[in-house]
Formats: structure tokens, sequence, C-alpha cells
């Protein structure tokens, strides 16, 4: 019986039962439980896949089949340089510059303090308090005097007044045969009814000239994920163009994405018990922008990567926005994205939960003698050359989440922890690694950025 690569060695004196005699016998149903977890740790990062299946296929389907013939345009679209050592040595420049940033003002830095010891090296002062602006009171008081009582409904019509969001929802029949005005109308409460959780028949036993069976009717013939995603866009981007920037300011490129756990029934495949929240449910991944207005959601399993529905939500917003920096949590966030998110060409800024364990990669190894103020936090040097190998795999996958030719999770899931360590990977890893480090440079040195990461994610969790 194969052991190796099958049976993990912690686990062979249960799998390996030895006889008084000395003679060896494989258990096996230990054995195929092994092989079990075998299979999954590599269907997971697709180094084998299923035959006619999608979300397990190839893993060369997920890729551009043509990159080979549009190489060059590919890099144009990415705005790349097609030379790897030249995009090395951009890289390298920003990271000398940030370190030296970082270390020359860290001993005239009050917030930010190094350890010379233990796991927490890295110590934050608190935020001072900010002062309440002087007329926020006075706004809210006079919303509340003209707007105290206005019907949820109305907003929904007023919005469709402007906009007509409702023409982007179409028929599944051959023919349409309601009246416009009556479409809208019905089209108004299906999405007021559904939107609010009160139901279609509350809503109906409630509007004289219109019954449940009329707004079902209509839900179903009408009411589609895409017509929704239209609809949504639309107000969205109706929502920028009305915006004053004597108010608001000017156009943010800025957005925060976060997810939210709700309960949900066993009888479906999305619903899974949450490792971290606990209990059953789904996840809601909601892309927000700094002023509130949500461009993009999704539902999303409790195991799924957060990683993967950031950069989903990035690329398939489908709004006006141009969207050139990312705030998230720790978890939307790994050394992988980060590699992705600098060569799409968007800042991804996290704010990590333990800030004070994070560490910095130097450019070359007898770098830590000209940074002598970061030696605590220091670590080895980058692997430039693995990077220069894999380059042009990096721009491929890269093209691949640009374009859509797969789903941003199932790209992702090939670059895990999980051995065996794909190429691609420890390269992505270590470019990851070092746009990593230029970030927390930045962030540690930088207090008003500290403030704006943490203002944009309590935005979204709001």
């Amino acid at each position: 019986m194969p052991l190796e690569g099958v049976v993990p060695k912690k686990w062979r004196h249960i799998v390996i039962d030895t006889a008084k005699d000395g003679a060896e016998r494989v258990n096996r149903i230990d054995y195929e439980v092994c092989v079990l977890q075998a299979l999954r740790k590599r269907l997971r990062a697709k180094e084998i896949w299923v035959e006619g299946a999608d979300r397990y296929r190839d893993p060369e389907q997920d890729l551009p089949a043509d990159f080979d013939e549009k190489r060059d345009t590919y890099y144009d679209m990415l705005k790349v340089r097609k030379d790897a050592q030249v995009f090395i040595e951009q890289v390298k420049t920003a990271m000398r510059q940030w370190l030296k940033t970082f270390n020359d003002s860290l001993p005239s830095n009050p917030k930010v303090k190094l350890r010379k010891q233990g796991k927490n090296i890295i110590h934050l002062s608190p935020y001072t308090a900010q002062t309440e602006p002087p007329n926020t009171a006075a706004l809210k008081r006079e919303i509340g005097r003209r707007w105290s009582d206005v019907e949820l409904i109305d907003i929904v019509k007023e919005v469709d007044l402007r906009l007509n969001f409702t023409s982007a929802f179409r028929t599944a029949a051959s023919r349409e045969v309601l009246d416009p005005p009556v479409l809208q109308r019905r089209l108004l409460l299906c999405l007021f009814g559904i939107g609010t959780n009160v139901g279609l028949k509350r809503v109906a036993s409630q509007q004289p000239g219109v019954t449940f069976d009329e707004l079902r009717y209509v839900k179903r013939r009408f009411v589609n994920k895409e017509a929704l995603r239209a609809a949504v866009a639309e107000i969205v981007n109706g929502t920028f163009r009305i915006r004053q920037a004597a108010i608001w300011g000017d156009a943010t490129t800025s957005c925060a994405s976060d997810s939210k756990q709700f309960g949900a029934y066993d009888q479906n495949l999305m619903t899974e018990w949450h490792a971290r929240y606990g209990g059953r449910g789904i996840m809601i991944y909601w892309h927000v922008d700094q002023n509130s207005t949500c461009i993009y959601s999704q539902i999303k399993r409790c195991s799924s990567s957060e990683v993967a529905a950031m950069m989903e939500g990035v690329l398939r917003h489908c709004t006006t926005m141009e969207i050139e920096q990312q705030y998230v949590d720790t978890h939307g966030q790994s050394e992988v994205a980060f590699a992705f998110s600098y060569i799409l060409g968007f800042d991804l800024l996290p704010r990590f939960k333990l800030i004070a364990r994070q560490k910095l990669s130097m450019v070359d190894a007898d770098d830590a003698k000209q940074f002598a103020n970061l030696e605590p936090i220091l670590v080895r040097a980058i692997k430039w050359d693995l990077i220069a190998q894999q380059y042009d795999e990096i721009i491929k996958y890269t093209t691949a989440l640009r374009l859509g030719t797969a789903d941003s999770e199932a790209i992702l899931r090939r670059f895990s922890r999980a051995d065996p360590v794909h190429p691609t990977y420890q390269a992505l890893a270590e470019l990851g690694k070092a746009i990593k480090t230029l970030f927390l440079c930045r962030y540690l040195h930088e207090e008003s950025l500290r403030r704006e990461i943490h203002e944009g994610l309590n935005v979204v969790e709001n």
C-alpha cells in the first residue's frame, strides 16, 4: 500500500498495526480516511481535477487560452512592464525608499515604538479623539424637522421617477401584456415587500387595487438576479451623479469591504457552519464606498475566501466608480492578494488585527546595516530570482482575474499553503511580501493613513 504522500507521519501509528511477531498490516478503514483527506487537499489546490466539473475543472481552463498569441496585448492591458527585471527594479526602488523613510522617522515618531524582545514587537499608541464637526447636530435637527415622517415606499417611488430603474426588469415570458404604469407600480411593491422582508401577502393586503396573486406573478416573471444587478448599478451611478461636491467632497476612489453572517436553513448547498462566529448560515460580503454607497454585494459560503470575495467586488462591481484603494480587515488580505492588487493597479489597505507581530522583508541580505532602527522587525530578503522565473505565469493568472475567465475563488484556491506548493504561488508569495512591506512602512509612518483605513472600515461595518 502506498504510504508516502497519503498517510501523514503523525497518523502512521494509527493506520499501521504491528502484530506480536513484528508483522505489519494496514488498517483499511483508517487508510481510506487518509486517502480521502489527501484527495480533498489536492482537489482544493487543483493538483487533480474532475472531468466535466465547473468548480473543480482542469485548472488550465481557468486561464486565457490565447495568452501566448496576445501576450503583449495583455501586458498593455494591465499596464505592467514586459521585462521582469525592470518590474523587479521598480519594486526594489520603492521598498528601499519606504524602508529608509520609516527608519529615519522612527526615533521622532511618538505613536510607534519597537520593542526589543517578545512576540508583540510593534507598539502603536491609540488614536486621540477627533472633535465633532460644529454643524453636525444642527444638520441632523434640520433633516428631522423637514423629513420627520417619510415612508420608505415613497423614497423608492421617488428614485424610480428620477432614474426609471424598473425598466431593467424584463419578463421571462415571450411577451408583455401589462400596461407600463401598472407594471411599474407592481414592481415597486414587489421590491418593497422582498427588500423589507414584509412579504408580498402583507403588502397586497394594505394596497387597494392589487392582489397577492398579481404580485407573485410579477415576482416570478420579472424579478431575477441580472435585472436586480442592473437596477442597483443604475441607482448607484445616479447617486454618484447627483452628489454635490460642496457637501460630499470630490468623487472618491476608495472602497471598504467586509462580510456579515446570516442564519440560513440547512436544506441548501450554501449553508455551512462558521468556524469563527459559530452557528449555521451564509455570508453576505459588501463593498461600500467612503460615503456609504454600497456598490456590490454577494452571497458566499462561510468557508469561502474573503480575499476572493474582495477581488471579485473590485473587478466586477459594474458601476462608474474607479477603485484605487481597497480597505479590508485581517481576513480580507493575504500575501497573494497584495501581489495581485499591485499588478491590477489598486492599493490593498488592510487593518491588521495582529499588527504587533508583523515583519518587514529586506531587499538584499545586507540591508540590515542600513536600517538599524528597524532591526527587531526585519526578516530575510525577498527571493527576486523566483519572481523573475515565474513572472510570465504571474501575469497570466492576473489576466485571468481581470478578464473573468474563471471565478476569483477558483483561481485563488490554487495558491494555498497546502502541500505540494505551487511554484507560481511561491513567486506570488515573495512579491506579496515585498508589497506588504511597502504597505506596512506607509501604515506605521503615516497616522493619517491609519485613520483613513479605520474610518473606511467603520462605514462598511455600520
